[in-house]
């Protein structure tokens, strides 16, 4: 009887609890279905809050999502200075015509590392030297004996650049052709191998005097180009007039494909470049032109002031009676000058210079030696190759 109650006693509260749940499901129900339009409204009200309450409660229990936001700018911080550590596009202005009007737009380039030149390719500047010059070819003789006072590589056989200019001129002024004569730039005077610039537009017209003046203080390639090209016989005819003044010479390290030096087939040795210097120093109009500071031509449409290629120019320390710069890649900074040290001629030739001012400073070197005795004292012959096959 006992186990009876109790058995029904049991069961009792879990039909109560079954019969609650029907009721509330159905109120719910009927809730969802015919809910009034305030109490729908009271709802959404109810629901934006209980929102809220959320996104308030995310922010003060978010500790651990703001050190992974922290960390992420770290990483963008770090991504970005990444960026800023690689080579970047530069810009470059770029001129072009268009129905007769002069337009400039600016052109992103991607950058692109200087190649080594012809002497870093074949390690001459790992050739130490006393005066620790930057240049890998220095070559220095007493003008009058032709006596070596400084050597460092100098039967290295290395593109000459705008040095080439010097036999230029020297094949015009042999030609006799006269100075007077008007000689008009070309699309075939343009650089077509290095494209390069040139303040002498198409359609210049100057005299072969002014020509050759500008070639050698400014190194102006076209008027380069220009003189070559008026040449009896035109400009295969000067080539090959170049190449016979340089056999005569007895510059057997040397060889010319163009007048203007833009090109890395223009090639010689120190020691040929000293005696087609000692060659051109016998002509008085190179040794006026070369050495001028400035020189103003009018080119038929306008006026253009030009300036030497050589600082040392400018500087009245030095006295200095002939000079010829020269650069492309492959060649580096070139200088070779005559020029008067301590009561001295001698005539100095720096080849392959690392640095855009670097070839007058290593002859700013030579110079100070030379007024200090150092050539008095002991010649210095500091290349592998001074006795040697050369390269």
């Amino acid at each position: 009887m006992k186990s009876d109650k109790f058995l029904s006693f049991k069961l009792v509260p879990s039909s109560v609890v079954s019969t609650a749940l029907s009721v509330a499901v159905s109120v719910a129900i009927s809730t969802t279905l015919f809910v009034p339009e305030g109490a729908f409204a009271a709802s959404q009200n109810t629901a934006a809050a209980k929102t809220a309450k959320a996104k308030k409660s995310t922010k003060k229990v978010a500790p651990a999502s703001a050190k992974v936001a922290k960390k992420a700018g770290a990483a963008r911080t770090v991504a970005a200075k990444d960026d800023d550590a690689r080579p970047v596009a530069k810009k470059r202005r770029v001129a072009y015509t268009m129905n007769g009007r002069h337009h400039t737009a600016v052109r992103r380039v991607a950058f692109e590392p200087r190649q080594p030149t012809a002497g870093q390719a074949f390690g001459l500047h790992e050739t130490p030297d006393s005066l620790m010059l930057r240049s890998g070819v220095a070559y220095v003789v007493d003008q009058n004996s032709l006596e070596p006072l400084f050597d460092k590589n100098s039967r290295a056989v290395v593109p000459i650049a705008s040095i080439s200019k010097l036999m230029t001129a020297m094949v015009v002024l042999d030609s006799k052709a006269p100075l007077t004569e008007q000689i008009e730039v070309t699309d075939e005077d343009r650089d077509y191998e290095k494209n390069t610039g040139s303040r002498l537009s198409v359609g210049s017209v100057l005299s072969r005097e002014d020509m050759l003046h500008i070639a050698l203080m400014a190194s102006e390639n076209r008027a380069a180009a220009a003189l070559s090209r008026y040449y009896p016989g035109g400009r295969p005819a000067f080539i090959a007039a170049m190449n016979a003044k340089a056999k005569q010479l007895g510059m057997t390290d040397t060889h010319f494909e163009n007048s203007t030096g833009l090109t890395s087939h223009n090639v010689s040795s120190a020691r040929d470049l000293v005696k087609m210097v000692n060659a051109a120093y016998q002509y008085p109009m190179i040794r006026q032109f070369s050495t001028d500071r400035s020189y103003d031509v009018f080119t038929g449409k306008r006026n253009l002031a030009y300036n030497s290629t050589n600082a040392l120019i400018r500087n009245p320390s030095w006295d200095i009676g002939l000079q010829k710069t020269g650069f492309i890649n492959e060649a580096g900074e070139c200088l070779v000058m005559q020029t008067v040290v301590h009561g001295r001629p001698v005539i100095m030739v720096l080849l392959d210079s690392s640095g855009k001012y670097s070839r007058f400073a290593d002859a700013t070197r030579v110079r100070t030696w030379l007024d200090n005795g150092g050539a008095d004292q002991q010649p210095r012959i500091t290349s592998a190759d001074a006795g040697g096959a050369g390269t």
